[in-house]
Parts: structure tokens; C-alpha cells; sequence
């Protein structure tokens, strides 16, 4: 990634779906340039995931952002969505790839392992996510940093950061991640539109 370039930002859904959401997540988008939006809810309830996901594509759609659904593959098949965000790793990857077809937004969670990365990415993966960032998987900034310098620099696939994701950290990661994925860090932010104008600015 160039280092002028500011990375892209990537939405994470609460995971309990509120009336609200909607509402909330359209004034995001109406305010900031978002790449993407995951619905990643905890429950597996498949009629509250098939109304979240008509309701999160009514906001999204229009305005052109990407939205894909936490690894509930054929229920993105289902609903029209644009794709998948596994959260194992690089397992399913092939088998989703193959179901949704070659069109679709594949991406796959690896934690802080190179290799499962790289065997998503050979698997067709459109891109990988690290994290938590802000948490124990990763170790100390030395090596969170030094992870997503050495793919930036030797893997082609797009790489998100994610999870506990603060001004500093954004500072020190901003030329070797493509995307940056930010979840509760905005939810619980009494006015997540001006926290994200605020973890912006971190990028800038």
C-alpha cells in the first residue's frame, strides 16, 4: 500500500440487531466514504438474520457500499448480498468461493497467523483481517506492526485491521493496511458519526 494512501474503512455491525440499526448505520455512510459493511450478528436465528439482512441492503444498496454477511454464505446467496466474511480462517474459503462463485467478496478472518493468511489468499480469499489489534492474539505493538508490514509488502491480497482499533494504533498502521474495520469502537461512542471523524482523522 502506498503510503499516501489512506486505508479504507470497513463496518462492523453490533452483534444484536436493533431497530435502530438502520437509521444509525445510514447516517454513518451518509458522513464518511465506507468500503464495506459486515453484518455480523451473534445470533443464528435464520429469520432474524434474513430480516437484518433486507434491512441492512435497503440502507447499503443505494449507496453503492458493499455488503456482506458473517458466515452465513448461502443465506447471502439468498438475500442478494455481496458476499461472506468467514470467521475461521482459511477452512471454508474454497467451498465458499465455489457456492457464491467468482464474483462474490470472499474474505476471511486469520487472527495473527501469516500462514493461515497466506493459505486463504491461495484458497481465493479477496482479502484477510488481522486482529484484535487492540487485544492479547497479536502480542506487542512490535509485532502487530511488524505483521501487517511484512504482508503489505509481500502479499498482493488486501489486508484489514481490526478490533480494539484506537487513534494510536491507527497512526502506526496507517500505510500497511489496506482497510481498516471498526465495530463497537464506534457503537458505543455516544455519536458514532463524530467517532469515526475522529478515527479519521488518525489516518489523515
Amino acid at each position: 500500500m502506498a503510503e499516501d494512501d489512506q486505508p479504507q474503512i470497513y463496518l462492523v455491525t453490533p452483534p444484536l440487531m436493533q431497530d435502530t440499526l438502520p437509521d444509525a448505520l445510514a447516517r454513518l455512510l451518509d458522513a464518511h466514504p465506507i468500503a464495506c459493511v459486515r453484518l455480523d450478528l451473534a445470533t443464528r436465528d435464520e429469520d432474524t438474520l434474513l430480516r437484518a439482512c433486507d434491512a441492512l441492503r435497503a440502507t447499503t444498496e443505494p449507496r453503492d457500499v458493499a455488503l456482506v454477511i458473517a458466515d452465513h454464505w448461502k443465506l447471502a446467496d439468498r438475500t442478494g448480498l455481496d458476499g461472506v466474511h468467514l470467521s475461521d480462517g482459511s477452512r471454508q474459503v474454497k467451498k465458499a468461493r465455489a457456492d457464491l462463485g467468482a464474483e462474490a467478496i470472499v474474505g476471511a478472518f486469520c487472527g495473527a497467523s501469516r500462514h493461515d493468511g497466506m493459505v486463504a489468499g491461495e484458497m481465493g480469499a479477496d482479502y484477510v483481517s488481522f486482529g484484535p489489534v487492540g487485544g492479547p492474539d497479536l502480542g506487542d505493538e512490535r509485532a502487530a506492526d511488524e505483521l501487517f508490514q511484512w504482508w503489505s509488502e509481500m502479499i498482493e491480497v488486501p489486508v484489514v485491521a481490526e478490533g480494539g482499533l484506537a487513534e494510536a494504533e491507527l497512526a502506526r498502521l496507517k500505510t500497511s493496511t489496506d482497510f481498516v474495520a471498526f465495530g463497537e469502537e464506534l457503537w458505543i461512542a455516544p455519536d458514532p458519526v463524530q467517532r469515526l471523524a475522529a478515527l479519521r482523522a488518525a489516518l489523515g
